[in-house]
C-alpha cells in the first residue's frame, strides 16, 4: 500500500429504497474510490438498511468519502469503524472438487482447526463454510490453494457492529 493508505470501514444506515445501493456504489466509482467490499441488509426496521463498506484510502480521501456520504439524502447515519472496537465477520464458502479420501480427511481437519462447517458432501467433493474475520479467511484460502488445485471460492463482504466490550476485530 502507498504511504498513508490504510484499510477503512464505514457503516451506513440508509433508507431501504430501490436505487440506494446503486447511488452509494456510484458515488465510489464516480470519484474513482475502490470498494474492497460492500454488504447490505435490512435492519430491525424494515424501512432502514445497514451497509458495511471496506475501502483503502488515505486520511484526506476518507474524510471526503464520509462527507459525500453524509450529504446524500438517503443516508441516515455514517459511522466510521476504522479506529473503534468492532465485531466484524465475513462468510466464506470453499468448494473443493476432485477429492480423494485422504483429501477429505485433511479438509475435515482444516475445518475443525478453523472452526468451519462442512455443509455439503459428495462422492468427490466437499463444501466448507467459514464465518470469521477477513484476515483469517485470507489465511484459509491461501492454505487450501496451496494444498488443493480444484477449488471454488465465494466470499461475502464483512459485516460489523460496535463492540460492547473492548475486543479487537
Amino acid at each position: 500500500m502507498d504511504k498513508g493508505m490504510k484499510k477503512r470501514w464505514i457503516s451506513l444506515y440508509v433508507e431501504n429504497q430501490v436505487g440506494v445501493l446503486s447511488k452509494i456504489s456510484g458515488l465510489f466509482s464516480g470519484k474513482s474510490y475502490n470498494l474492497d467490499s460492500l454488504t447490505v441488509g435490512t435492519t430491525e426496521d424494515p424501512t432502514v438498511s445497514r451497509m458495511t463498506i471496506a475501502t483503502v484510502s488515505d486520511d484526506e480521501t476518507f474524510e471526503q468519502i464520509k462527507k459525500q456520504l453524509n450529504r446524500m439524502i438517503e443516508v441516515i447515519k455514517v459511522i466510521d469503524f476504522t479506529d473503534i472496537f468492532v465485531r466484524m465477520k465475513e462468510i466464506l464458502y470453499i468448494k473443493v472438487k476432485n477429492c480423494s479420501a485422504a483429501d477429505k480427511v485433511e479438509l475435515f481437519q482444516i475445518a475443525e482447526t478453523f472452526k468451519a462447517r462442512v455443509i455439503d458432501y459428495g462422492k468427490d467433493s466437499l463444501l466448507l463454510e467459514f464465518v470469521q474475520t477477513a484476515t483469517k479467511n485470507d489465511a484459509v484460502i491461501k492454505l487450501i490453494k496451496e494444498e488443493f488445485r480444484n477449488i471454488e471460492v465465494v466470499r461475502g463482504g464483512s459485516v460489523g457492529i460496535e463492540s460492547i466490550s473492548m475486543m479487537e476485530r
